[in-house]
């Protein structure tokens, strides 16, 4: 090959950046196209030979006892294999399971239930519909006990007892328990500095509320297709597991089947949400009927199931209190909170942290000082806390912070954007620690926050809803909410980030092919958030290998590297950076070999967007094809053939994103109907890699979290029924009820990310739900109403204004 470029041939470049369409690029979704055409490949398009399926038989009791399980008709059906119980599984030591958050499940309920619709049996036949016959063959007898389902009474002397397997230990996973419903308490700042503000400030404000239980209800339900191969010992599961190989860990841990002959694959995913990060007793049921039976075994939860059983999210009963000058100036934050975590400790955790990161509280804010209490506590509904389209908590912490915001504002008369300058983090604070331990890595709050009350033209608003409220006829209220948030993402640094003690990191590898196409496979896990076409951006960007010449592959545990899986906005903070990583060793690499062809030393050789050029002399260079090419034929005396990378990258800290979030409703006071007039949402995500889909993950957030804010709730009748299972009863906003977005953004790199990103697919969830919360309120608070629970759907918004006779008027 020419030992040189002629550089009449080379393309201009804008010509060569069009054909990188690196980071920046509104590059189209590689993945769309199978999609569009209904070619996706989902754990239940799985069909294997002589596959058998599984149906799971669950308690219509919330809390009741066991005295006798009779499978002896389902046995008889014809077509049924098996009929598992939890005496089946006993002998196997698998009828009990470890969870994310160091407490124990059963696997099928062993003695008594403790939930409604908890596993009881797992029924094993030729097809779903036997299965689900027989199913309705295993008589079960029960008997009935007191059923807990508000947190608040679970210490209660006289409260059910729910775990009777651990009510004697006194010491639980996260530290001393008080009481037989107990599990943790978690405290961090200091109570006595915080105390002593609050002693000494001159205007303190107190806020209950409540963060209902909900259901991140993905498109698709969890599944898997387990296959036991008894000649070899390999066992393969297809699932639909947002973190593969933390499942093989576990299903190694459960089954003593080495790793080395478990693979796990994670097919195409039907949106995840934090659902699909933990393991179900179905999961563990169908892998035990294939390693017994010798034949593959699928299990489907349908929507009910999935509803009622599968991990929920939120359940946060909190207390916020600040403290105060009479200018507004915070002092002091004090929370307490009470958990629920429903009947076992599933909660999709960091181990250390069995709260989160809900010490995220802080906010956007400067305050000095600061206390956190949060009890973990066990009641008689279906196990979970999972971050639905957050990080660990965050979603919680920051509805509470933005809330306390307001009402500090309202109470000292200061407008709610106003307080906010006065109390915001400056850009030269940072990097900042807060009084809860975290070290911001950036921010810059004021412009965002001015940006967006400029787009609203907040003056005008202000105007008009002053004249709404002064006018007795007016038949819709108007409420403004603004939310200045910050989010933490990017778990974690292995230093305080794991589950079940691997560190949370993140992992590439990278292989470059003689033709100058490449593969890269990564320990992450898309769900719909465009990897292949954001990843291949990446690597163009730092390598200077087209996209379009780039496949990115993404769960299975067989090719991938070890990775923790994606969840709470660690796709870009931490795979991203390992993909910068892996692709920065191939281009250092590829300008030794560059140097080599071009035969002058490496230190005189740049990099040049994708090619590498003589300094000084531009007509010498060497396209990152031809060093493809040359790694494996013609490379320095000493090195190793081949141009591949690797790397496993474990951050010096999180990312912290920010936004500025502002709403505007117009409220019937007569039949509480709302309409969402405006909503604005400014996200700061640092390095934007491909806008068109950062538009799309933000569209996403918005809708799941106008979605929580007006009507989303799993509600519990006294005797622990689910009032809610169906999507009959669950609201999933169409196109039809979804508002308009509107879309900012600034940008502010985060400094330690080898690119400056930070992630963005949850800070619209996170931040729109307590803007949708300030809005409803501020419609309101004229009258004195400082603060309303959701789901703020049209009947409890009613209530409220009937409450203050608003629709007698």
């Amino acid at each position: 090959m020419d030992a040189t470029i002629d550089t009449k041939t080379v393309p201009s470049n804008e010509d060569r950046l069009a054909k990188l369409e690196g980071m920046g690029c509104s590059r189209k979704r590689y993945e769309d196209p199978r999609f569009i055409q209904g070619k996706g490949n989902y754990v239940d398009d799985i069909k294997m030979p002589n596959m058998l399926v599984g149906v799971m038989v669950r308690s219509p009791y919330a809390h009741a006892r066991i005295k006798s399980i009779d499978t002896s008709k389902a046995l008889a059906h014809p077509g049924v294999y098996a009929v598992l119980t939890a005496e089946d599984l006993k002998p196997l030591k698998l009828h009990w399971m470890p969870t994310l958050a160091g407490d124990v499940q059963a696997v099928l309920a062993d003695g008594k239930v403790v939930f409604q619709n908890q596993e009881v049996a797992f029924v094993v036949a030729e097809d779903r519909y036997i299965a689900a016959d027989a199913a309705e063959l295993v008589e079960v007898e029960y008997e009935p006990l007191a059923v807990l389902v508000d947190p608040l009474k679970a210490m209660a002397p006289d409260a059910p007892t729910v775990r009777d397997d651990i009510k004697d230990k006194d010491v639980g996973a996260h530290g001393a328990r008080k009481h037989p419903n107990h599990i943790f308490t978690w405290d961090i700042g200091d109570k006595d500095k915080t105390d002593r503000a609050f002693d000494n400030a001159e205007v303190t404000v107190k806020q209950d509320m409540i963060y209902q239980r909900v259901h991140p209800c993905p498109l698709e339900t969890c599944g898997c297709v387990a296959s036991f191969d008894k000649i070899r010992g390999d066992l393969m599961v297809y699932i639909t597991s947002q973190a593969p190989h933390v499942v093989r860990t576990v299903v190694g841990m459960l089954s003593s089947i080495p790793e080395s002959k478990i693979r796990i694959i994670s097919p195409d995913i039907g949106g995840g949400f934090g659902n699909k990060v933990g393991i179900y007793p179905g999961y563990v049921c169908a892998i035990v009927a294939s390693i017994v039976l010798g034949r593959p075994v699928k299990w489907i939860e349908s929507r009910t199931e999935n509803l009622t059983t599968t991990a929920f999210a939120r359940d946060y009963h909190m207390t916020g209190e600040l403290a105060a000058d009479k200018d507004g100036k915070i002092k002091a934050l004090r929370v307490h909170v009470t958990a629920d975590h429903g009947a076992f400790d599933a909660c999709a955790d960091p181990s250390k942290w069995p709260a989160g990161m809900f010490h995220v509280v802080t906010g956007s804010y400067d305050i000095p000082n600061a206390f956190v209490s949060v009890d973990g506590i066990y009641t008689n509904k279906c196990p979970g806390g999972v971050s639905y389209r957050c990080s660990f908590r965050v979603t919680e912490a920051v509805y509470l912070i933005e809330r306390m915001v307001d009402v500090l504002a309202q109470k000292l008369g200061i407008d709610k954007a106003e307080i906010r300058f006065r109390n915001f983090l400056r850009k030269d604070q940072f990097p900042y620690q807060t009084a809860l331990g975290l070290e911001y890595d950036s921010g810059d709050y004021e412009p965002a926050l001015r940006k967006g009350l400029a787009a609203l033209d907040y003056p005008a608003l202000r105007a008009e809803q002053a004249a709404r409220r002064a006018d007795p006829d007016a038949a819709t209220l108007m409420g403004i909410g603004i939310c200045t948030f910050t989010e933490i993402v990017g778990a974690g640094p292995s230093k305080m980030c794991d589950i079940l003690g691997i560190g949370m990191f993140d992992s590439c590898e990278i292989r470059v092919h003689p033709d100058g196409s490449a593969i890269a496979r990564m320990g992450t896990i898309s769900q719909g958030q465009g990897h292949q076409t954001t990843y291949a951006q990446i690597i163009a960007s730092v390598a200077g290998i087209p996209a379009s010449l780039i496949t990115v592959e993404e769960g299975d545990t067989a090719t991938a590297p070890y990775g923790l899986g994606t969840y709470g906005s660690r796709s870009t903070p931490v795979a991203g950076a390992a993909i910068a990583r892996a692709s920065h060793k191939i281009r250092e690499k590829a300008r030794k070999i560059a140097a080599h062809l071009l035969e002058v030393s490496p230190d005189d050789v740049e990099f040049d967007l994708d090619r590498f050029v003589v300094k000084g002399a531009p007509d010498q260079a060497k396209s990152i094809k031809e060093v493809a090419w040359a790694a494996y034929n013609n490379v320095p005396e000493g090195m190793e053939m081949g141009l591949e990378a690797v790397d496993y990258y474990d951050p010096p800290n999180f990312t912290f994103p920010f936004g500025t979030y502002i709403c505007v409703v117009d409220v019937d006071r007569f039949s509480g109907e709302t309409k969402i007039r405006r909503f604005y949402a400014l996200d700061d995500c640092g390095t934007r890699i491909n806008p068109m889909i950062i538009e799309g993950q933000v569209h996403g957030g918005l809708t799941e979290g106008f979605a929580v804010a007006m009507g989303q709730q799993l509600t519990y009748d006294d005797a622990g029924n689910v009032l809610g299972g169906t999507l009959m009863d669950y609201f999933l906003p169409t196109s039809m009820e979804t508002p308009h977005w509107e879309t900012d953004f600034t940008v502010t790199p985060s400094p330690h990310h080898p690119i400056g990103a930070k992630g963005v697919a949850e800070s619209p969830h996170v931040g729109s739900i307590p803007c949708f919360t300030a809005a409803m309120v501020d419609a309101f608070a004229h009258l004195g109403v400082t603060h309303m629970n959701m789901p703020h759907n049209s009947f409890r918004v009613w209530q409220q204004s009937h409450a203050l006779n608003l629709d007698q008027r």
